[in-house]
C-alpha cells in the first residue's frame, strides 16, 4: 500500500488549467505544464489498495491501478510505466481523453472524492517519455504471417501494435492523409497535442508496423482483393456516420456535422491551412449536442473568435451528485464542466430544434427551438415555449450511427451486421468472413477511447490465435462486455 493514511490526510487535487484569457488565444493543451509532478505522488498515495479494487471493473483495460499508484507514490517512475504499459498501449491518450470510469468506480469515491487516477496515469507516461523509458519493442522473430488493419484510430493502432509485437507483418490502412483517425482530426489540439500521436507512430514504425495513408478500402482497394493479399484483416474503421437532424432548413449553408468542422481546425494546426475554410470567427455559433464532441466544438469556436456560442441538449440538465438510480460503482450521468465550458458560452437543456431560418442567399441565420418534457421516455414539445436564437454557424454533434457503408467496404467483404447496424462478430471478434476480424466502434458502436483500445487488444488475440493456433496476447474484454452503468 502506498500511504496507509493518504486518503485520510490528503485531499483531492487535480491538474491546474491555464487562465482562460490566455489559453483561448492559442491551441496548446489547457493544463499548466508540469503542474502535476509536485503534487502527484501524494495524490497517488490516496489510493487505498482495496481488497477488491473496483477501479478494475470500471476500466475495460483492467489497468493495474493500485500497483502503479504505489510506484508513483514512491516515485519509481520506471516501474510505474512498466505496470501502466502492461495493460494499455497508449496511456498518454487515455490519460488525456478518457472520462475516467475508473474514478467513478473508485472505492474511496463512496464517501470521499475519488483518487485522481487519470492525472496519475498521465503523469507516469509523460515522465516515461521524458526519461526515455518508452522504447520500441520489435519482435524477436517474425511469424511469416501478414495482417492488414483498416483504420488508424485507437482500436486499429492497438491491434496493430499487439500483432506486430507478436511477430506478424502488419500494415495499417488509413483513408485520411495522416495516421490517427479521430485522435488526429476529431480531437482538438487543446485537448491533446498531436505530438503524442506522432511519437507513438514513430515507436510503432521502429517496431515494424507499416502505414498506408490516403487509401480507402472499398474505394481505392477492393476489400475482397485486400483479403486475398493478407493472411488476416482487422476492420477498425470506426462508427463514422454522423447522426443527422432532418428538420426544415437543414439544407441551408452554415449547418455542418461536427466532423466536418473539427478536422479543418486541426488541419490548420498541422500546417495545411493558414486559416480554416470553415470558421466561427465573428459568427453566432450553435452547437447541437451536449456530449464531448459538442464541447470540442465549443472550445474550437472560442479560439476562432465566435461572437457567441450556445450549446443545446435535448435531455434535462444532469445533477451534480449521483442520483439514487446510479449508485456507486456505476458511471453516473453528472453535470460536467469541461475546459471548453469554462471558457464561456451558454448551455441550454431540455430543448429541441424545430427548424432553421435563412437569409435570401440561403445562409442560416436563426435556429428555432422549443422546450421539451419527457412523457413515457419520449420528448414532447411544451406549448408556448417556442423561440429563436441567432445562428450563423451550426454544428451537429449528436453522435454517430454506425460504420460507413457508402464506400463499399461492408458489401465487398460480404459482412453481416447486427441488429444495431454494427459489424457482427463472434467471441473471438471474428466476422462471418474467414480471417476478417472487427474491433472498436465498427463492431461495438460509438464508445469511449478506453473501450477502443481494449477492443483492439482483444481482437489482436483472436487474430494471433487464428494465424498460429495459439496466443499469449491478453484479451481484456469480450465483444459482449458493456460499461459498468445502470
Amino acid at each position: 500500500m502506498a500511504d496507509p493514511k493518504g486518503f485520510l490526510t490528503t485531499g483531492r487535487e487535480v491538474a491546474r488549467t491555464r487562465p482562460v484569457a490566455e489559453r483561448v488565444k492559442d491551441w496548446n493543451e489547457v493544463y499548466v505544464p508540469g503542474s502535476l509532478l509536485p503534487i502527484i505522488s501524494k495524490q497517488a498515495g490516496r489510493c487505498m489498495d482495496c481488497g477488491i479494487p473496483f477501479c478494475h471493473n470500471g476500466c475495460p483495460l483492467g489497468n493495474l491501478i493500485p500497483e502503479w499508484n504505489d510506484y508513483a507514490y514512491r516515485e519509481d517512475w520506471s516501474a510505474a510505466s512498466e505496470r501502466l504499459h502492461a495493460t494499455n498501449n497508449f496511456p498518454e491518450f487515455t490519460g488525456r481523453l478518457c472520462p475516467a470510469p475508473c474514478e467513478s468506480a473508485c472505492v474511496l469515491g463512496i464517501n470521499q472524492p475519488a483518487v485522481t487516477i487519470k492525472n496519475v496515469e498521465v503523469s507516469i507516461i509523460d515522465k516515461a517519455w521524458d526519461s526515455g523509458d518508452v522504447t520500441p519493442q520489435p519482435p524477436e522473430r517474425l511469424s511469416g504471417k501478414t495482417v492488414a488493419v483498416i483504420g488508424s484510430g485507437p482500436a486499429g493502432l492497438a491491434a496493430a501494435q499487439q500483432l506486430t509485437r507478436a511477430g506478424h507483418t502488419v500494415a495499417v490502412y488509413e483513408r485520411a492523409d495522416r495516421i490517427g483517425g479521430l485522435l488526429r482530426y476529431g480531437i482538438p489540439e487543446f485537448k491533446m497535442e498531436k505530438v503524442h500521436i506522432n511519437r507513438r507512430i514513430e515507436q510503432m514504425r521502429a517496431e515494424g508496423t507499416k502505414f498506408r495513408t490516403e487509401v480507402e478500402i472499398g474505394r481505392d482497394i477492393d476489400a475482397a482483393k485486400l483479403r486475398r493479399r493478407y493472411d488476416a484483416v482487422v476492420i477498425a474503421a470506426g462508427a463514422t456516420v454522423s447522426r443527422d437532424l432532418p428538420v426544415p432548413g437543414r439544407e441551408l449553408n452554415g449547418i455542418h456535422f461536427a466532423m466536418e468542422y473539427l478536422p479543418l481546425a486541426n488541419k490548420v494546426q498541422e500546417g495545411d491551412f493558414v486559416a480554416p475554410p470553415l470558421t466561427a470567427a465573428g459568427k453566432h455559433v450553435v452547437v447541437i449536442g451536449g456530449g464531448d464532441t459538442g464541447a470540442d466544438c465549443v472550445g474550437t469556436a472560442h479560439r476562432q473568435g465566435a461572437a457567441s456560442v450556445t450549446q443545446l441538449e435535448i435531455m434535462p440538465r444532469p445533477g451534480e451528485e449521483r442520483n439514487a438510480n446510479q449508485p456507486w460503482p456505476t458511471f453516473p450521468m453528472l453535470y460536467k464542466v469541461t475546459s471548453a465550458h469554462e471558457e464561456g458560452g451558454e448551455r441550454v437543456y431540455s430543448v429541441s430544434t424545430t427548424h432553421f431560418e435563412g437569409d435570401e442567399d440561403g445562409n442560416v441565420q436563426f435556429l428555432h427551438l422549443t422546450e421539451v418534457e419527457f412523457i413515457d421516455g419520449r420528448p414532447a414539445p411544451k406549448p408556448g415555449t417556442e423561440r429563436k436564437i441567432p445562428a450563423q454557424l451550426v454544428t451537429l454533434a449528436m453522435g454517430f450511427t454506425g460504420t460507413d457503408q457508402s464506400n463499399g467496404l461492408v458489401a465487398q467483404f460480404g459482412l453481416e451486421l447486427d441488429e444495431r447496424g454494427n459489424i457482427a462478430r463472434d467471441a473471438d471478434f471474428a466476422t462471418n468472413v474467414d480471417g476478417v476480424y472487427v474491433a472498436g466502434d465498427a463492431g461495438r458502436g460509438q464508445s469511449l477511447i478506453v473501450w477502443a483500445i481494449a477492443e483492439g487488444r482483444s481482437a489482436a488475440r483472436g487474430v494471433d490465435r487464428y494465424l498460429t493456433g495459439r496466443s499469449e496476447l491478453p484479451a481484456p474484454i469480450r465483444p459482449t462486455d458493456r460499461a459498468l452503468t445502470v
